[in-house]
């Protein structure tokens, strides 16, 4: 491609979009405000996926042991532990630490514990958390067949809609993702039609002169591309400085809450929007003009 095609597609795509800048201020405005909801909902598509993925770490599986067991039980019981698939973490919990940790879950009402220091009630047991929070209850029934173990405790019921509650968390993120770069790519699509239309004749006049398919659409390309990339950095400077001042906000006003704050995080969202802009404008030119070369 020579020197002379190149500056003639910038130059047109450039021309057009002087030409025609009510068109191409809506076109950018478009997808602006398309792709600012789209990074949006996909910050808050992370932030949730962070957060159940927080709870399901949290999940554990307590293995309670039958009294009297010796030393060399526990460490038995523990290889047979280690040997069941799916376990990430195992740790034993004497019944001393499990009286403190208890106390410490009572806070100023601790004292109401002190009796037991001399006649602990607790048994001895086993903290233990799966790889993945769907396998928990069925961790559980192979843990409590273990010799030795007299109860396993891991929240029934709650665990299973707990998990539940995740899938369709995450499912329907990435429905709503799905919908949203489809509704961004129509309305570009629609929006570039109109100027596309709007210089039909002169389109119909450059092919029945020879110029090939790629001559006639690369420009309009070209020009969706200028309009998609400036309407995403529009967008992603939104989506940067309303995250920003949302995660402030929260962290001083509900500090409890924890929203992602990872840069690189936030930076390939921003990224992605970049990239997003560009793809739009393409296809969206791209599908407007394709109707207007079958002549």
């Amino acid at each position: 491609m020579s020197f002379n095609t190149l500056f003639y597609y910038w130059r047109e795509a450039f021309s057009s979009i002087f030409r025609n800048s009510w068109l191409s201020i809506a076109s950018v405005g478009t997808v602006a405000v398309s792709l600012l909801i789209l990074g949006f909902f996909s910050l808050l598509v992370i932030n949730a996926s962070t957060f159940t993925q927080d709870l399901e770490s949290g999940l554990e599986i307590r293995v309670f042991l039958k009294d009297g067991q010796s030393g060399d039980s526990i460490k038995k019981i523990k290889a047979e532990i280690d040997r069941v698939s799916g376990i990430s973490v195992v740790e034993f919990v004497p019944k001393e630490q499990a009286l403190e940790e208890m106390k410490k879950s009572f806070g100023n009402r601790r004292e109401v514990l002190e009796g037991l220091q001399n006649d602990n009630p607790l048994p001895d047991g086993f903290r233990v958390k799966a790889a993945q929070a769907d396998q928990i209850p069925a961790l559980a029934g192979k843990l409590s067949a273990i010799g030795g173990v007299d109860q396993v405790v891991y929240g029934h019921g709650l665990v299973e809609r707990l998990v539940t509650a995740t899938k369709w968390v995450r499912l329907a993120g990435a429905v709503i993702l799905v919908f949203l770069c489809i509704a961004a790519i129509f309305l570009i699509s629609t929006t570039t039609r109109m100027s596309v239309f709007a210089r039909r004749k002169e389109i119909g006049i450059m092919i029945l002169l020879g110029a090939t398919n790629w001559f006639v659409r690369f420009p309009y390309i070209l020009e969706g591309m200028i309009l998609g990339f400036v309407g995403a950095v529009l967008a992603a400077s939104g989506v940067y400085a309303g995250y920003i001042s949302l995660t402030a906000y929260l962290e001083q006003s509900l500090p409890f809450v924890q929203p992602v704050t990872d840069q690189n995080v936030i930076l390939t969202v921003l990224m992605g929007i970049l990239g997003m802009g560009l793809l739009i404008g393409a296809l969206g030119s791209s599908f407007s003009i394709r109707k207007f070369l079958k002549i």
